[in-house]
């Protein structure tokens, strides 16, 4: 089996906690495959990543588009986009 070490920040990990293990054969194959297959457990993860809600995403510690691909222990960062001034 693969995995992927999930974390989660700001409303996210409020409601997801810190921090997960996933672990799936095969591993979905990009950031919007997994966010699909998250949100497919209902109840919480189903709420705060359901599509559509602006998410920003990271790789081993480098944010990404959707489209990115996943490997077996990869690193996995959602949060809700941030604005500065």
């Amino acid at each position: 089996m693969s995995t992927l070490k999930l974390r989660y920040f700001a409303s996210l990990r409020e409601a997801l906690g810190p921090s997960e293990s996933f672990t799936a054969e095969p591993l979905p194959a990009t950031v919007a495959a997994l966010r699909a297959t998250l949100v497919e457990r209902g109840g919480a993860h189903a709420q705060v990543l359901a599509p559509g809600r602006a998410l920003r995403c990271a790789v081993n510690q480098e944010l990404v588009e959707d489209d990115a691909a996943l490997a077996d222990g990869d690193e996995v960062a959602f949060f809700p986009p941030v604005t500065g001034g």
